[in-house]
Order: structure tokens, then C-alpha cells, then sequence
């Protein structure tokens, strides 16, 4: 049998072009994997969650801030007080001087009665039964009732004012306190000046009920008595004057107490949580950033003046709903909407998502995700949907792969 050997062939080969045919079979292999990793595209992108500011829509000034830095809240939840009345003491003034001419108003018809009552007293005296004389009386019980009833509202409505001085020095004087900044003998003083006028508050509150319902049968008294004797026309002619001048009085008292009202819910404006989630740090804008120091900003304190529409705290959801990821340029061509993507999550199975949304621009990406922290990076996001099973936090990274 003839022995086959590779002489016999014309191409031969040569031993010393082993090392360079393996080389080109090892580029060939390189390129083929790189080829195909260029049409199988792997990204990083970072979960994230809507962030809801919680801001007022005028200038205004924090009173408290009843959450903390990640803490827990739900909807509707208190977030915190302000006071959207800047200069708080100026209407207080106005309102107080109102209410010292009212008061001024009342001594001065009170004052005017006193003549007719020293009157009646004589006339008293020398008939026991005037039957002008009872009507008056009875006119006299009336007007004097109603005198006590403004005079009682006035006070209270001043006290009030007052009382809501006092709650916030007793808040203060609590805060300082805890902070050691005073003795607690401060606080025990505060507190007992507020108590003893909350006290006086509710004495003159049962009084204006009693005078309210001492009005009520006076007028009955008189009514009772004007069905069966006649009124005495010129005493009646000038107790009317007196009385238009008491409507008008309580016309006005009932104005100072509506601003009064309108100005303690300005003073006392909650604002509430938007939604469920996490309180964070205030997101800042890119100039903003540059100009403040760390830690500046994170919330808003008490006593700051904020201005329409800044954020005095940020509010995220508990759990992110979205992934936003970033294309290079040499990758925007495989790419597109409700494309199937992977979702690559250490110790997990991959899990299959799309993507939902394609910016319009190249942007900055976050620093995080620049392969030098030196070199900014842009890219083009894309949003991709968190598919159900998928657990993360917000901020957490994930690896996206194209299918």
C-alpha cells in the first residue's frame, strides 16, 4: 500500500505559518464577538420613582415641619405650616385698633344711657306702677344686654388674639427647652400665662351666653308687656337712634371677626402630601448646585420666608416604577419604542421588559454612570417599564440588554 504524504500535494504547509494562521482564526473570533456585542447592546441604567416638590403658590413663611428627612408619609398627611401673612403683627394691629374703637363706640352709648336710667329711677320713685316707666325698663334691660354682648365678644375676640400669641411663645419656649437653651422655669411661665387667659376666655364665653340668653327674655319681657300697654313716643323716638347705632356696631364687630378668622387660616396653612412615599432631599437644579454648600437645602426650616412655587420638601414613591437608561450616539439606530429588552440583576434571573419612551435629545448623563469620573458623558435616555417580580430601589442600577 502507497504511503500518503503531504510532499505529494503541491500546497504544502509550512510549520513556520502555523503561529500566524492561529492569530488570523483568533482575530476573526474577535471581531465576530464584537460584532455581535455592537448588535447586542449592554447599558446600565438606574430605577427610578416620581418625585413630587410640596411648595406654596405665594410668598410665605414656615411655621413647622411635623416630618423628618426619609421618613414615611401618606396622602394627605400634614407636611408642614406656614403663614402666608409675611408681616404677621401689622393686621393683628389693625384689627386690634378696630376692635379698641368698637369697644370706645360701646362705653359711649353706655354712656348715653346712663341719663335715661337715672330717669327712669326717679320716675320709679315717685309712681310704683308707670306703666311708661316698665316699658323703659324693659327697653333699658335690652339695649343693656346688648351692650354686655359686644362688650364680652370684643374682649374674647382681643383675648383670642392674645391666646394665639401666647401658643406660639409656649411652642418656642418648649423647642428651647428640649434644646437647652433656656431654664424650664421659662416654659412653666409661658404655659401659665396661656392657661390663665384660656381660662379667662372660657368664663367670658359662659358670661356671653348668659347675656345672650338674658337678651332673649328681655326681649320677651318686653314683647310680653308692648301687647297689652301702648310705647311712650318720645322716649321710644330717642332709644331708636341708640339702637340703629348698636346695629351698626354689631355690623362692624361681625366684619372685624371674619378678618379675624381669614387671618388665622392664612396664619395657619397646612399643606399636605400629594401622594405615598418617602421624604427626600430637594432635588436641585444643575446652576443651583454650583452656588450652594453641602447639606444646603435638603429641606426647608422653620422660619424661612420661601417664595411661590420653591419647593420646601420633596416627596418620592416607596417604589420606583421606572428605569431610565442612556444610548450612545453610535447606538440610537437599535433602538426604538415597545422593543423587548433584559433586565440583568446580580443573583436574579434575567427578567424581560420594553422599552416605553425615547428621548428626543442628547443629554448629561449622571455622573454615576460616566466610565470616567473626569470625562462627562451624553447620551440619549430611554425609559424602560419595571416588569412585575422585579424588586428595587430607587437609585439602584440594573444591567439592560438588548434581546
Amino acid at each position: 500500500m502507497k504511503r500518503i504524504s503531504l510532499r505529494n500535494y503541491p500546497f504544502r504547509l509550512r510549520p513556520h505559518l502555523l503561529p500566524i494562521l492561529v492569530w488570523l482564526v483568533a482575530v476573526a473570533c474577535v471581531i465576530g464577538l464584537l460584532t455581535r456585542r455592537s448588535q447586542r447592546f449592554e447599558i446600565v441604567g438606574i430605577a427610578r420613582s416620581p418625585v413630587l416638590n410640596v411648595s406654596v403658590n405665594c410668598p410665605a413663611r414656615l411655621k413647622t415641619i411635623p416630618v423628618k428627612l426619609f421618613e414615611n408619609v401618606t396622602k394627605g398627611q400634614t407636611v408642614a405650616i406656614v403663614n402666608t401673612v409675611l408681616d404677621n403683627e401689622q393686621p393683628r394691629i389693625e384689627l386690634q385698633t378696630q376692635l379698641d374703637a368698637i369697644l370706645a363706640e360701646i362705653e359711649h352709648l353706655s354712656a348715653q344711657l346712663v341719663p335715661t336710667q337715672e330717669t327712669l329711677l326717679a320716675e320709679e320713685s315717685d309712681r310704683t306702677i308707670n306703666r311708661i316707666t316698665r316699658m323703659r325698663s324693659f327697653d333699658l334691660d335690652i339695649e343693656s344686654a346688648r351692650i354686655q354682648i359686644l362688650s364680652l365678644r370684643s374682649q374674647i375676640a382681643s383675648d383670642q388674639i392674645v391666646l394665639e400669641d401666647l401658643a406660639m411663645e409656649a411652642k418656642i419656649t418648649r423647642d428651647l427647652v428640649k434644646q437647652k437653651a433656656i431654664a424650664p422655669y421659662e416654659q412653666e411661665k409661658a404655659q401659665v400665662q396661656y392657661n390663665a387667659l384660656a381660662k379667662k376666655i372660657d368664663e367670658n364665653k359662659n358670661l356671653l351666653e348668659q347675656a345672650k340668653s338674658d337678651f332673649t327674655q328681655a326681649q320677651q319681657r318686653r314683647d310680653e308687656y308692648a301687647t297689652k300697654y301702648p310705647f311712650n313716643p318720645s322716649i321710644d323716638d330717642a332709644k331708636e337712634v341708640i339702637r340703629k347705632q348698636m346695629a351698626v356696631q354689631e355690623r362692624l364687630m361681625d366684619g372685624v371677626l371674619a378678618q379675624l378668622e381669614a387671618l388665622k387660616a392664612r396664619e395657619s396653612l397646612e399643606l399636605k402630601a400629594p401622594i405615598d412615599g418617602v421624604v427626600i432631599p430637594v432635588q436641585q437644579q444643575a446652576n443651583e448646585a454650583l452656588t450652594r454648600r453641602p447639606g444646603e437645602k435638603i429641606m426647608g426650616r422653620p422660619g424661612e420666608v420661601v417664595t411661590a412655587g420653591e419647593p420646601i420638601l420633596a416627596i418620592a414613591e416607596s417604589m420606583p416604577t421606572e428605569i431610565i437608561a442612556y444610548i450612545g450616539e453610535g447606538l440610537l439606530e437599535q433602538v426604538e419604542e415597545n422593543m423587548p429588552v433584559e433586565l440583568i440583576k446580580d443573583r436574579e434571573q434575567p427578567q424581560i421588559a420594553q422599552i416605553t419612551q425615547i428621548g428626543p435629545t442628547m443629554e448629561l448623563m449622571p455622573e454615576r454612570m460616566w466610565l470616567n469620573p473626569n470625562m462627562p458623558q451624553w447620551g440619549c435616555p430611554i425609559l424602560i417599564e419595571i416588569p412585575d417580580g422585579l424588586e428595587l430601589i430607587p437609585g439602584e442600577m440594573i444591567g439592560i440588554r438588548r434581546l
